[in-house]
């Protein structure tokens, strides 16, 4: 996977596999490993500077909860004597709650936030509402190097799977509300009254907006929001999407462009580089659901799509 996964796959066949084998060799083929979760080096994205806080090498141990009863606390005490006895370890206290032995329920309803039903691989309607969606990749990345009972595993791949439908297309219509009353209404709405402040606003949760719609169309997580354009890159294979979220992001404010002009709700004012840009955007999003059949609406007004995407109807 990385550099970083590398090495904590090395440090577990060398050391954690040994220590396992050794001491609680009849929980062997009970002991789910790897490395996931929380942490820019689960996400295959750490570098130099990522590695200020939080980094270490080390692996996660995932047991059932009644492993846990049963010879988690030794195993924990056994694996903590490991980390602290090998040098570069570097671990803190923050990390170390990120690694070392937990519970696979305690794991995924961590991160997500919610009571997950990991015996049984199910969430339910209201579990997928309330979840925290920014962290569905957090709960799917790094890599697992051994399960033998496959709890922790089926879990993941319950989650692998993606949204339901429904859900999926409420994520979907939320996002594109999100983006056209965000920045095609409200920035013009924000720029004619030369509301700089309000108008930085609408740009940016209509770039999240735009890549949150991009994931979902592609049916992927996106990770962590500082990584978020970063993984749309790797994702966006001719880069004509990000490109575009690239040259918003960067295009600056003008108030020039909005100078001496009335606010009309059916003229875009393209003197504004902004609105140019983040309709061209709004046309590739539109090309995307158009091309897997979810709305027959025209236009690059996002709103008008929503209907459709709600109600399954961009077949009919």
């Amino acid at each position: 996977m990385n550099s970083v996964t590398d090495k904590n796959r090395y440090f577990y066949e060398k050391y954690v596999a040994k220590l396992i084998r050794e001491r609680f060799s009849e929980y062997e083929n009970r002991i789910a490993v790897g490395i996931a979760g929380e942490g820019s080096d689960c996400f295959g994205y750490d570098d130099e500077i990522s590695r200020d806080h939080d980094f270490g090498t080390g692996v996660c141990l995932w047991l059932t909860d009644d492993d846990m009863k049963l010879f988690g606390y030794q195993l924990s005490i056994a694996y903590n004597e490991l980390v602290d006895s090998k040098s570069r370890s570097y671990y803190t206290d923050r990390l170390r709650n990120r690694r070392g032995v937990m519970t696979i329920h305690g794991f995924y309803s961590d991160i997500l936030q919610i009571d997950c039903d990991t015996e049984n691989c199910a969430l339910t309607e209201s579990d997928w509402y309330r979840l925290d969606h920014s962290c569905l990749k957090t709960a799917t990345n790094g890599e697992v190097f051994r399960d033998d009972l496959g709890v922790f595993t089926n879990f993941r791949n319950y989650l692998l799977s993606y949204y339901p439908e429904k859900i999926w297309r409420r994520r979907i219509s939320e996002q594109l509300h999100e983006y056209a009353s965000s920045i095609q209404v409200n920035y013009a709405r924000c720029m004619t009254r030369k509301d700089i402040v309000a108008a930085e606003l609408c740009k940016a949760r209509g770039i999240n907006a735009a890549m949150e719609l991009f994931f979902l169309l592609s049916r992927e997580y996106p990770p962590y929001y500082k990584w978020k354009y970063r993984a749309l890159s790797d994702l966006d294979k001719d880069g004509s999407f990000s490109e575009k979220i690239g040259e918003l992001a960067s295009e600056n404010i003008s108030i020039q462009a909005w100078e001496d002009t009335k606010y009309r709700p059916n003229r875009l004012n393209y003197k504004d580089r902004i609105v140019s840009v983040s309709e061209e955007i709004a046309s590739e999003i539109e090309q995307m659901m158009i091309k897997k059949r979810m709305t027959q609406a025209k236009g690059r007004y996002l709103e008008l799509h929503v209907d459709a995407v709600l109600n399954n109807n961009g077949t009919k």
